[in-house]
């Protein structure tokens, strides 16, 4: 007997194929082998399988906004699923299936069930899908196959819900040239699947999609190229996949180089600036409260919206290029004020005193907890927390959940009258988190294989996110007169103006001095040899986001730890 659901439809089409699912989200990025579909992610149920020629079932996509640019290049690889189903709304996947099939006339199904039906769904082997239903059995499929995959004729939604201003109509009808128009047919189909129905003007925009992936990341941007494409708002870059000054001197393969290089420049030519961090907030130009603004990146997307009060949705990659090339956005999720209040009420029952590991800890705690709810995190009203404990959480946070912010009460700019946290609790559920929760995390992140007894510890990976330049001051006080064991290699990462500040007050002498290396532009989440050493067998890192990804994008073992006791690893009278 066969089972029949119905449907929810993002991105028509029509497909047939065997069913992989699970019930724990997963971010694409990190996540997903971009060339072979393999789920790399050790923390998910799925890992070791491929989604390639599958109908991939998850509650939604998390962590990352750059899973976009991962199932792009599924697409455009051969690689992708037969279809995406999801019991939650997710945008992040749905847009790298909407500029594949925009751009490339590529495209795969994209639909969302219940949950009731999603959990039916997860018992079948096989399913087909046409149109709003899926039907399918629990006998697997000899024959799989997606016939939307390809097709010459552009979609043609219906756009009639939409308010559109007369700048929003000269975009569409291709005014400003074919980028322009492509970018609005974007974010307008965006809008009909999220039901919004009015564009705001955003003050900036941040993208993300500067990270190389694969050739279809590259494909993409110089296609705008060609297309003239030129941003009208101003518009910082996320870090990239290289120290783009010496990618060069530090070895690093020009099949990467190369691209990563290209990637660069052509969002330079689009008018972008070479700010290549993914810690904007760190930056001068950093928003004000009430700001509206489209930041990709998912640690900046959380810290603009809980700790600076500006208001941004989490914007998948390739959104966010399509809002900085229109200056326009959807009015929805975190611009709009009743999506900001908390749903979910985290209580902490922690005394005060606690590692520097803490705020990395929670945050990766919270955000699987929250999911897609926005939280208020409660007990920490008597700890002095600063910018870098937030950074920290909200880089662990964006990892694990799908939600674009947070609150701490007491501590995050909409939550600290008395107020503010009561308006906030007045409709949340909630949960204790005790130190035994967050000691098992710990253990979690620190699995010894079967009979290792302790590790080596070969490298310590310090700025994920890049380092601000109070954790540079910090790290060269512990530095100074001190020399590193020659058995552990130290590398740490922060933006071009960080550096520069560092350097003009003597900080980086002191790093280099003892042994650190400083690099630019890049980010942990894409370093690979030889800034890694190759024989390189166990990192360590302070950041809970890299404890999570690190194994799948490196094949090392990953130790998480406070910086403060990496340090101790690294100094040799420590």
């Amino acid at each position: 007997m066969e089972e029949s659901i119905e449907a929810r439809v993002f991105i028509p089409g029509v497909a047939e194929g065997n069913l992989i699912g699970s019930n724990v989200a997963l971010s694409f990025w990190g996540g997903v082998d971009p060339q072979t579909g393999t789920v790399i992610d050790t923390h998910h149920p799925l890992v070791g399988k491929s989604v390639a020629g599958k109908v991939l079932a998850i509650p939604s996509g998390r962590g990352s906004c750059t899973g976009s640019g991962v199932i792009l290049e599924l697409l455009l690889n051969g690689s992708q699923p037969s279809a995406l189903i999801f019991a939650r709304e997710e945008m992040i996947l749905t847009i790298g299936v909407l500029i594949a099939e925009e751009m490339f006339q590529r495209c795969i199904p994209v639909l969302q069930v219940s949950s009731s039906s999603f959990q039916k769904l997860l018992q079948l082997k096989y399913v087909r899908i046409s149109g709003t239903q899926i039907s399918g059995g629990k006998k697997l499929s000899d024959s799989m196959s997606s016939s939307s995959l390809f097709g010459s004729t552009l979609y043609q939604p219906d756009f009639s819900a939409i308010q559109l201003s007369p700048l929003d109509r000269e975009l569409l009808d291709g005014s400003y040239g074919k980028a322009a128009q492509v970018a609005m047919r974007v974010i307008l189909r965006t809008a009909n699947i999220q039901g919004v129905t009015e564009l705001i003007d955003v003050k900036q925009a941040h993208i993300d999609c500067c990270i190389y992936t694969g050739p279809a990341t590259l494909e993409f941007a110089q296609t705008l190229c060609r297309w003239g494409a030129k941003v009208r708002i101003p518009t910082s870059l996320n870090s990239i996949s290289i120290d783009r000054r010496l990618w060069r001197s530090q070895g690093v393969d020009p099949s990467l180089g190369e691209p990563s290089e290209k990637l660069a420049q052509a969002y330079l030519e689009m008018g972008a600036r070479p700010t290549f961090t993914c810690a904007p907030y760190l930056l001068d130009t950093a928003p004000k409260p009430g700001d509206n603004i489209m930041w990709a990146e998912s640690n900046a997307v959380v810290f603009a919206n809980s700790v600076l009060g500006a208001r941004t949705i989490k914007c998948p990659d390739y959104l966010d290029v399509c809002v900085a090339l229109t200056g326009r956005s959807l009015n929805t999720g975190c611009h709009l004020t009743e999506n900001r209040k908390a749903r979910l009420e985290i209580h902490l029952d922690l005394a005060v005193d606690a590692e520097d590991s803490l705020f990395a800890l929670l945050g990766y705690l919270a955000g699987d907890i929250a999911a897609d709810s926005v939280p208020i995190i409660t007990g920490l009203e008597k700890k002095l927390v600063s910018t870098e404990d937030l950074k920290a959480f909200g880089a662990a946070f964006a990892t694990t959940s799908s939600a674009p912010m947070f609150h701490i009460a007491g501590v995050t700019i909409e939550a600290r009258s008395t107020e503010d946290i009561e308006a906030h609790l007045k409709v949340t559920t909630k949960v204790t988190l005790s130190r035994s929760d967050l000691a098992k995390q710990w253990e979690r992140f620190n699995v010894y294989a079967e009979g290792e007894q302790c590790t080596q510890i070969d490298l310590v990976s310090l700025g994920n996110p890049h380092f601000s330049y109070e954790e540079l001051v910090t790290l060269a006080h512990l530095c100074s007169q001190r020399e590193k064991s020659e058995h552990t290699v130290l590398v740490v990462t922060c933006n071009r103006d960080t550096y520069s500040r560092a350097a003009k007050d003597g900080l980086i002498t002191t790093l280099e001095a003892f042994g650190a290396q400083i690099v630019t532009d890049t980010c942990w989440c894409m370093m690979q040899e030889p800034i890694i050493p190759l024989d390189s067998k166990t990192i360590m890192t302070n950041s809970a986001k890299y404890a999570h990804y690190g194994k799948g994008l490196t094949g090392r073992q990953i130790r998480f730890g406070g910086w403060h006791s990496a340090w101790r690893l690294l100094a040799r009278d420590g």
